[in-house]
């Protein structure tokens, strides 16, 4: 995170020089690329990424070539390209693996859908056929590439697959998981063959070397490790370097592989040596993926932003070669040179090496000394003494000049010594060279005219120690370098590290000056200077680029460099410390934190133990500094929605104080923001190994659990921290804290807890289960699980939802918010049990409750209707419900109890479904009528299952054309067809619909019909269908005192003469009486306008208003009507051979009338009475338009109210005076009203008086339409009363 962090503020990222350039850089992507894999041809590529798309890159011409490829729902985080290169899969999110054929770019099968958790990883067996995958869901599945079909599930795993791959030889499968472990099976008979506890934390990836032999694994424990494939031991040492590993990928010959990390660089591997290859490449966000080409020569990656990076291999391996045999030659030659005490000790005594380095006249011979490897010293060439040479500090050369200085007062013309004692001492230098000329007297003279200020006296002495080079190519070199050195020295900066810089390029001898490293130490220098004027950013990167030259700390303390040390003065030993110190305090001065915290570290890893106790002070104070900039900057950050920045510097921070579990809260909340799951839980899991006692790492981790949807870990975490809260002082100080934030500044003596911002779990628990009990309580006792194919009782309806994500994460949600919101949850347990339901024909042979249950529908014998139940059960599954029901298998038919219950709750049942779906031939069905009319979705199918007119829309209620088309064939208007509300209104109608219906059960024909009236009656099969609809009609008349139902045609019924013996009486349509217009009506009243009729009407209205409503209980009927005694009944001849008679009939104030029955009457007349009483009635209908009820009085009143708001008595109440007065004015109006509507023709009833007193009525094949005499005979109809009619 240290690298990612460095790079996130320092901006888009640029290639260190030395290091190899991406060949090619695209963005394919709009959002993070989390996959990549290479097609055979080494060009093309496909990815995959968070915006849920694939797509195919020809990086050799950087275009897209291919996609989108469009059909996941959610990010797709794998992609495999087959062996033929024909087909891609690719799998995420959604829980779904596609297969995708290539070239048309369409999805060859249905998605694969058996995981119920993400779909992490798969991978293509090498022959194609098979296909694996590995899941959130802690499974393994092997599928037929080909068909789609499942061969194998593997679930061993404890925790999340993350990655699965076949063997090349394709015999064995391996799959690495967040269990921290790898396992080995058997690819053809799903066998475990071996179990790897192989890492510390997540295995994030597995690979398998080219002969099988071996597997390499990356893990977010910051290693990459080597299997053997046979006995599961490590090979080798691990490979470390990157903070996290999330992507591995190995050459085809297995010598090198690949690594991605969230540290936003790539890394090449040695997988002989483990070792590093090359230098690291860099992204300018995090990596995700990462692929090698076949032929291995290219590299490509995917990062956070979408982008594709290409690199050359060959290049970055070609480059490491040059670099390693550069390394190993130096290496070579610093074991030959002659810097070891005994060694040089050895050469002091050689005297004749010491004349021919200094006075020899045979240049071939010196020639050949330094051509050839035989040891030599800088030292001894300029005839420096050991006291000198040994001295690497101030303090040491100190000792060394008074030694020296007691050599000069014992032989005061020992110019060596003068030599010696005279750098950077002009005096010295002048009576050394008086005494002697020699190469050190001039050197050390021009060094101390150099610091002196005499720059080009300096040059002159430096020039003149040229006459003493003897033809010694080095002593030329080492002038020249002294001289540039000098210049650097003399504030001619750039020029004396330039002609450093050309030496280095020029030398024939690079191994005897370490040109890079005084390079180096002379920017440091000038980096210093920056520092101490002030320009820090300046500062900051002269320094990065002076570590980089000087490699190690080492590199300062070798023998080679100590000639500076005593030329020059350098403090070698404490360089390194200090342009470490003084980068990263640079670094944080300037503001660049995070550069400021990379090099702490980096400092902090290469410093000896003495050099960390020596600076333990400054670096103390440092991290103190750094992390509160660092903290500030990330609370900043997050302030602008800038996630990526922020978590760089609170990781930055991390690094500085990994003790702060504060800081682990904040970057795991920031980590949430960008849906890193992964990164946010183990932040989580920081804190609470820094303070199990404190509620707050439960708090981010439950939060970080449920995003990563695995809701069991976040209810169980929250439960956790909930038991905490009262007892963590952390939580009570937060409490205390938020009061003080919004009080009025008063101290309070009381502060309310933390966790009643929650819900505890109990409370929330019992609140879901509430509403799942209601939910229920109205819903069928059976229901199939689509998805399983079982059939579930209530209680293991109940058992699945509770082990269901989506209560899981209801349960979550209710607890992480206070108060409870009921509706809410009803809403969501609603959602989760809504049903669908079938409304078909039985055929013969339906499935039965006994023929499904403890089985799996989609397991059974598909023949004959099970194909329709098993359908059914699929389409109602694609439609994406869980439950479905089917009359056939879902009541148990021999259950009475149950029976009675599910006839009486079935229209509920359809009204509250979700959809209906309505099967095949449904026009003529009883039971159908209330099954299309009840639901509020319905969809209609054919016997081939596809959507009846090829209408696809969710509701075909909405659909005009078909709900037209219903109307004509089951004569329902489409109105009421689609806006049904069942009750007692309209009883006449709703018979009528159900006349044409037939029911296979006879007694059906009524029990279909309770839902529409809703009745609840006992069920009893075996009454008979007579008893079962006059039970069903006694109760709509009884209940709603609407006797339209009485207005049929027929048989009457053994169960009451009033009612018809079968439904079919209904199909003739209503009695329709004739209306008078308002004009009509109006010149009708006027001729009644008279004291005799206006007090006849308002008799015979006080009458007709004091009936009391029908009432019909235990067969017998109690009509209120109007009565009119029949006076004659005459057959006509000629009909005594038939079965139905004609009869001409009168009655007292009625027209004559002809009646048509089956019954034989007893003929009478006037001349000849018999004791039989027979009355033509009228019934007394509340509900007939135009005569007037109780409750139509009162809506008349209302309707009629002729004040305004502004006339009501102060009181606020209606004056009752003036209502009832209102009310008396209007009555002569509309009682005589009533005497015009009752001298128009009605339909009158047949009825025969009984031995006891009661009637019966004689059906009639036609209505009995009447109508009073005149209206003159209205004033004699004072016979109303109540009858009873058997």
């Amino acid at each position: 995170m240290l690298q990612e962090a460095h790079f996130t503020a320092r901006g888009p990222p640029q290639m260190t020089e030395g290091r190899p350039a991406p060949t090619r850089m695209m963005r394919s992507h709009t959002d993070t690329l989390l996959a990549v894999a290479f097609f055979k041809d080494g060009r093309r590529i496909v990815t995959a990424s968070h915006d849920r798309t694939l797509r195919i890159c020809d990086m050799q011409r950087g275009t897209l070539v291919g996609g989108p490829f469009e059909g996941h729902e959610d990010y797709v985080r794998s992609v495999a390209v087959s062996p033929d290169d024909r087909r891609i899969a690719s799998s995420g999110d959604d829980k779904a693996i596609i297969i995708w054929d290539v070239e048309s770019r369409q999805m060859i099968l249905d998605p694969l859908e058996k995981h119920t958790g993400w779909v992490l990883s798969v991978c293509f067996s090498p022959d194609g056929k098979r296909l694996a995958s590995g899941s959130h869901d802690k499974t393994v599945v092997i599928w037929d590439a080909e068909t789609g079909d499942v061969l194998a599930t593997l679930d061993k795993h404890n925790n999340s697959v993350c990655s699965v791959a076949f063997s090349p030889d394709g015999l064995k499968l391996a799959s690495g998981s967040a269990d921290n472990s790898i396992r080995i099976w058997r690819s053809d008979n799903a066998e475990l063959l071996l179990e790897i506890d192989a890492h510390q934390h997540w295995v994030r990836s597995v690979v398998w070397s080219p002969d099988s032999q071996q597997l390499v694994s990356a893990s977010l424990d910051k290693t990459i490790r080597f299997w053997s494939s046979d006995d599961g031991k490590q090979v080798g040492q691990p490979c470390t370097g990157h903070s996290t590993y999330h992507s591995l990928a190995i050459s085809s010959d297995g010598s090198f592989i690949a690594t991605a990390s969230d540290d936003k660089t790539l890394r090449l591997w040695n997988t002989k040596t483990h070792k590093l290859i090359g230098h690291v490449l860099e992204h300018a966000a995090f990596i995700r993926c990462v692929a090698i080409s076949p032929n291995g020569e290219l590299l490509v990656s995917g990062d956070g932003e979408g982008k594709v990076l290409l690199c050359s291999i060959k290049n970055i391996l070609e480059q490491h070669n040059a670099e390693e045999g550069e390394l190993k030659h130096e290496e070579a030659w610093q074991q030959r040179l002659p810097f070891s005490e005994t060694q040089l000790h050895g050469y002091e005594s050689n005297e004749e090496f010491l004349g021919n380095c200094s006075n020899s006249s045979n240049p071939s011979k010196i020639d050949d000394t330094f051509g050839n490897n035989d040891d030599h010293s800088l030292f001894d060439i300029l005839a420096i003494q050991a006291i000198l040479r040994n001295g690497s500090t101030t303090d040491m050369l100190n000792t060394a000049e008074e030694l020296l200085t007691k050599e000069i007062d014992a032989d005061d013309n020992n110019y060596e010594s003068y030599a010696n004692r005279s750098v950077n001492a002009l005096q010295d230098a002048a009576k050394s060279i008086a005494i002697q000329p020699s190469l050190l007297g001039y050197i050390s003279k021009g060094i101390a005219l150099c610091g002196n200020g005499q720059l080009w006296d300096a040059m002159e002495a430096f020039d003149l120690a040229f006459v003493f080079y003897n033809h010694n190519p080095i002593i030329v070199d080492l002038l020249l370098l002294i001289k540039a050195v000098s210049l650097f020295n003399a504030s001619r900066h750039e020029e004396g590290m330039r002609r450093v810089q050309d030496m280095a390029t020029a030398y024939q001898h690079p191994d005897i000056f370490p040109y890079s490293v005084i390079n180096s130490y002379l920017r440091a220098q000038l980096a210093i200077t920056d520092f101490e004027n002030g320009q820090y950013s300046k500062a900051a990167d002269q320094l990065t680029a002076s570590i980089t030259g000087l490699f190690l700390h080492t590199t300062l303390l070798e023998p080679r460099l100590k000639i500076f040390t005593v030329l020059f003065g350098w403090d070698l030993d404490s360089l390194w410390e200090t342009i470490n110190r003084r980068r990263c305090d640079a670094f944080l001065l300037a503001g660049r934190v995070v550069e400021a915290v990379e090099s702490f570290q980096y400092m902090m890893s290469v410093i000896h133990e003495t050099g960390k106790s020596i600076c333990i002070k400054w670096s103390t104070a440092f991290k103190k500094d750094c992390t509160v900039h660092c903290v500030t900057k990330a609370h900043e950050a997050v302030a602008a929605s800038n996630y990526e920045m922020a978590v760089a510097l609170y990781s930055a921070a991390i690094a500085l104080d990994s003790s702060s579990e504060s800081l682990f809260v904040h970057r795991s909340k920031v980590n949430l923001e960008q849906k890193l799951y992964t990164e946010a839980l183990h932040d989580a899991e920081k804190v609470i190994e820094l303070n199990p006692s404190s509620y707050l790492g439960y708090e981010v981790k439950h939060v970080a659990l449920h995003k990563a949807q695995r809701y069991d870990e976040a209810i169980e975490t929250f439960s956790i921290m909930f038991s905490k809260l009262d007892h963590d002082p952390d939580a009570q100080r937060q409490s205390k804290l938020r009061i003080t934030n919004v009080s009025t500044g008063k101290s309070l003596t009381h502060f309310p807890e933390l966790h009643q911002q929650y819900t505890s779990p109990s409370e929330a628990e019992d609140t879901i289960r509430q509403a799942v009990h209601a939910q229920l309580e109205n819903a069928p006792l059976r229901l199939l699980n689509t998805s399983t194919g079982r059939l579930c009782n209530r209680e293991a309806q109940i058992y699945t939802f509770l082990e269901s994500t989506e209560y899981k994460q209801l349960l979550y949600l209710s607890m992480i918010h206070a108060p409870l919101q009921p509706e809410l949850i009803t809403e969501a347990v609603a959602k989760y049990f809504s049903r669908v339901m079938l409304s078909h024909r039985w055929e013969q042979k339906e499935p039965l409750l006994h023929d499904v249950q403890d089985k799996i529908v989609y397991d059974l014998d598909p023949v004959g209707t099970m194909v329709k139940l098993q359908t059914f059960c699929k389409t109602a599954r694609d439609a994406g419900y869980r439950w479905a029901w089917s009359d056939t298998c879902c009541i148990d038919q021999n259950n009475n109890v149950e029976l009675q219950r599910s006839v009486n709750s079935m229209f509920v049942w359809y009204r509250q479904s979700a959809l209906t779906i309505i099967y095949f031939a449904w026009n003529t069905r009883g039971w159908t009528i209330q099954e299309f009319l009840a639901p509020t979705v319905i969809l209609f199918y054919r016997a081939d299952w596809t959507p009846y007119l090829d209408d696809h829309s969710p509701n075909h209620k909405m659909s005009s054309t078909i709900m037209y088309e219903l109307q004509s064939s089951t004569g329902i208007d489409a109105s009421s067809l689609v806006t049904f509300r069942p009750g007692m209104k309209g009883a006449r109608e709703k018979l009528q619909w159900a006349s044409n219906r037939v029911t296979t059960l006879q007694e059906d024909i009524a029990y279909s019909l309770f839902g529409i009236f809703g009745i609840h009656l006992p069920v009893i099969y075996g009454e008979t269908k007579q008893n079962a609809l006059g039970r069903l009609l006694q109760e709509i008349v009884a209940r709603s005192g609407d006797i339209s139902a009485l207005d049929w045609i027929g048989k009457s019924s053994r169960f009451n003469s009033c009612l018809p013996a079968d439904i079919a009486s209904y199909k003739a349509p209503p009695c329709m009486l004739s209306f008078l217009s308002e004009d009509e009506m109006q010149m009708s009243v006027s001729r009644l306008q008279n004291a005799a009729a206006v007090e006849s009407a308002l008799t015979l209205y006080t009458l007709l208003d004091s009936l009391s409503a029908p009432r019909f209980a235990n067969s017998r009927l109690q009509l209120p009507c109007i009565a009119f005694p029949i006076t004659e009944v005459r057959r006509r001849g000629g009909q005594d051979q038939e079965t139905c008679f004609t009869y001409y009939v009168k009655a007292d104030g009625l027209q004559d009338l002809v009646i048509t029955t089956e019954d034989r009457l007893i003929q009478f007349s006037r001349a000849r009475p018999i004791q039989q009483t027979f009355l033509l009635v009228r019934p007394w209908n509340r509900y007939d338009p135009g005569l007037l009820d109780f409750e139509d009085d009162k809506s008349v009143k209302t309707m009629s109210m002729p004040w305004s708001m502004s006339d009501r008595s102060p009181s606020g109440s209606v004056d009752e005076y003036e209502y009832a007065e209102s009310i008396d004015s209007e009555l002569p109006s509309r009682a005589l009203r009533l005497m015009v509507r009752l001298g128009q023709t009605f339909g009158a009833l047949l009825l025969a008086q009984q031995r006891g007193g009661e009637y019966k009525r004689i059906a009639s094949d036609h209505n009995i339409m009447t109508r009073v005499k005149d209206r003159t005979t209205v004033h004699g109809m004072m016979d109303i009363r109540t009858l009873e009619i058997l």
